[in-house]
């Protein structure tokens, strides 16, 4: 199970992570088997840029931030209106949200002419269910983590600024209080905030549950609609559930796949899904290719969508971290024994880049200003904490990190791999690193490493792990199941 902190980070990096997914093939037809689904960006979107919907959840995760109560209306005053200076220079807005936003602006825009907007809406239309009060949702859970009838309040109060159909508020309830759940315990319960809603709904919900978890995600077509929009991701969710054994990270990849060949609203409907799976799995489940490319308004990545969604739970209060690391031997630097093109180093040496350097995988935390925004810059989330199992996914996220360094060596970059002091992750990645590059046992590629890293001394899980990923074991494997 991934830790509390890995699943904080989750909840924004999966939603983010679905949105950019499902944004080249929104308004589709489902995709079949035979079709890619991949983050290659399309009209209006860039490779791995996110859409509305998670440009709307950062300004309530901005707000959220600075510790307000998101029940006060001097704080949902404050989301309003960064949301209409967003939608002004937006590429796209949903239909019901601009109407909204544009109405109550012309009248000096405030949380109170926004919802007075959405109950007119309604009255006149009758048709205020969209969701896009569903998919900016998933920041509330974590502003709320120890308050969970507040977030119920919230959740639906932060609907109705846009969206006032009771609908639209039952949903953004049930799948906040899901996520919650879901960073809490690792567990995902999509039923766990039924108790919550009016008593003559929940037989109702309970029912559009069953129907979603016996339904494939394509089956809900009018998923512009907020209650097939959640039925949608919690089927792409259930359906695609691990089976006993298999790796839990896969299942992240899987589920959101799944939502996006489900077809139609493609982006809302990954990054509703994305955010749960993201608050059971946590930001190591995401595969580092999705978080290389992922970006979008206000200008932010994936570094920057961790760092927020800590500084929520932190409720305003400054991060404690010591990003000096003054007791380490961080200026440790050699080039690795089997590729003279990847440097092997302490984060000293990302500090002072080396001109050759072209591209970064960094395996230790990291401040803002360390972070290269010149050069392609992998953030890879492994914790060197043996006596604290702090990486659930070890074997994904090695793997991960050492298919980061093999495609940026593809394009023919040098690359720099380093933690604090190149004593235990970066001489784990070196290895596993050398031992695909030149087919050679991990033990092997990781004495070759220690001799150019004499200090080098990975921990035990890191060395068990290297062990289950040698060459030689992975193709037994792969034979043995074949």
């Amino acid at each position: 199970m991934a830790s509390l902190h890995d699943r904080i980070e989750g909840v924004l990096l999966g939603t983010a992570a679905g949105d950019a997914l499902g944004a080249p093939y929104e308004f589709q037809p489902p995709r079949g088997p035979e079709l890619d689904v991949a983050m290659a960006g399309g009209g209006p979107w860039g490779p791995g840029e996110w859409t509305d919907d998670t440009s709307m959840a950062i300004v309530i995760a901005e707000v959220a931030a600075t510790g307000v109560d998101l029940r006060e209306e001097a704080a949902q005053d404050a989301i309003v209106a960064r949301w209409l200076e967003w939608s002004r220079g937006a590429k796209d807005v949903g239909i019901q949200t601009r109407s909204v936003l544009n109405t109550a602006g012309r009248q000096g825009i405030s949380a109170a002419r926004a919802r007075a907007e959405s109950v007119s809406l309604h009255e006149r239309t009758g048709r205020t269910a969209g969701n896009g009060s569903l998919m900016r949702t998933a920041p509330l859970a974590l502003a709320y983590l120890d308050d969970e009838d507040a977030l119920v309040q919230v959740a639906r109060v932060v609907s109705e600024l846009t969206h006032f159909d009771p609908d639209a508020g039952d949903a953004c309830v049930l799948w906040s209080t899901a996520i919650r759940h879901a960073v809490l315990t690792g567990q995902l319960d999509v039923r766990v905030g039924l108790h919550y809603l009016d008593a003559e709904r929940r037989g109702l919900w309970a029912e559009r549950l069953d129907v979603s978890e016996s339904s494939r995600p394509a089956d809900f077509r009018n998923n512009g609609w907020v209650v097939a929009a959640l039925q949608a991701a919690w089927s792409a969710i259930a359906t695609t559930m691990p089976a006993e054994g298999a790796l839990a990270s896969e299942h992240l990849r899987r589920a959101l796949d799944a939502a996006v060949r489900g077809g139609y609203d493609t982006d809302t409907v990954a990054a509703i899904a994305g955010g749960l799976l993201g608050a059971a799995y946590g930001a190591s489940a995401v595969p580092l290719e999705w978080r290389m490319l992922l970006h979008g308004w206000p200008g932010k990545r994936a570094h920057d969508l961790a760092v927020l969604a800590s500084a929520i739970t932190r409720g305003g209060k400054p991060d404690d971290f010591d990003f000096s690391y003054y007791d380490s031997p961080i200026d440790t630097v050699a080039v690795h024994p089997h590729d003279n093109k990847v440097l092997l180093g302490g984060i000293g040496v990302l500090r002072q880049l080396p001109p050759e350097v072209d591209a970064v995988v960094s395996l230790c935390r990291l401040a803002d200003d360390d972070m290269r925004l010149d050069m392609p810059h992998v953030e890879v989330r492994l914790i060197d904490r043996p006596e604290h199992d702090e990486n659930p996914h070890l074997d994904f996220v090695l793997t991960e990190a050492v298919q980061a360094v093999e495609r940026l060596r593809a394009e023919g970059r040098t690359v720099l791999v380093h933690c604090v002091g190149a004593y235990s992750r970066t001489p784990t990645v070196g290895a596993l690193y050398g031992a695909r590059h030149r087919n050679v046992s991990t033990e092997q590629a990781l004495r070759d490493v220690q001799a150019v890293l004499p200090g080098a001394h990975p921990n035990r899980a890191f060395r068990a792990a290297l062990s289950r990923l040698d060459p030689a074991v992975v193709r037994q494997s792969r034979e043995a199941a074949s």
